[in-house]
């Protein structure tokens, strides 16, 4: 194993005879890429879930838990086993809104239940069917999840541009070496190709 030396941190910014304009400036590109990438990440993810759970916590507020009831018999037959199973089955549920008016949907029962069976269905402050609101818990969870896959996928874009942007000093810092190496060919007396 080769011995490389002690680790120098911030090697960019060290002082170097060496160093050229391009280096300094690939530094600074770097620091000022990981400093967006990290800011918008952390932006994006806390803006995201923040409203993913202010989204939520309107829906507990505002969906309401009704009774209704099944206006036909739920297809497949009662049985204990696919009862204790958990099985179920879509059946046709009609309900009240708070305003006065009929509604009808589709909402899963145990199969075989009888028309008139009461089912709790969940409502919209207009009377839609709409699904079980999540708790205050698995709102978190889910804000969580969506903040994060937001921040993830919104510092994608300044880590991208920033490695566009230091391929193109790699490419230029290349052209450079070329210029110079075929400067000093020419003064130790070899032909350039």
């Amino acid at each position: 194993m080769a011995f490389r030396g002690p680790k120098v941190w911030l090697w960019r910014w060290r002082r170097n005879p060496l160093k050229r304009r391009a280096d300094t400036v690939e530094s600074w590109v770097v620091l000022g890429v990981w400093a967006l990438t990290v800011l918008a990440g952390v932006l994006a993810g806390t803006a995201t879930a923040g409203s993913v759970e202010d989204g939520l916590a309107r829906e507990r507020v505002e969906w309401r838990p009704l009774v209704g009831r099944l206006t036909e018999q739920a297809p497949g037959k009662p049985a204990a086993s696919r009862s204790a199973s958990g099985e179920q089955v879509w059946a046709k549920v009609g309900w009240t809104g708070p305003d006065g008016s009929v509604h009808t949907g589709q909402v899963r029962v145990g199969p075989g239940s009888a028309a008139g069976t009461p089912v709790e269905v969940w409502t919209d402050p207009q009377g839609r069917l709409v699904t079980r609101p999540a708790s205050a818990s698995q709102a978190r969870l889910r804000a969580s999840l969506v903040g994060g896959l937001a921040g993830v996928g919104m510092a994608t874009l300044p880590f991208a541009g920033g490695r566009v942007l230091r391929s193109r000093l790699e490419r230029r810092r290349e052209e450079q070496w070329d210029i110079e190496w075929a400067r000093f060919a020419v003064l130790w007396g070899r032909p350039t190709s």
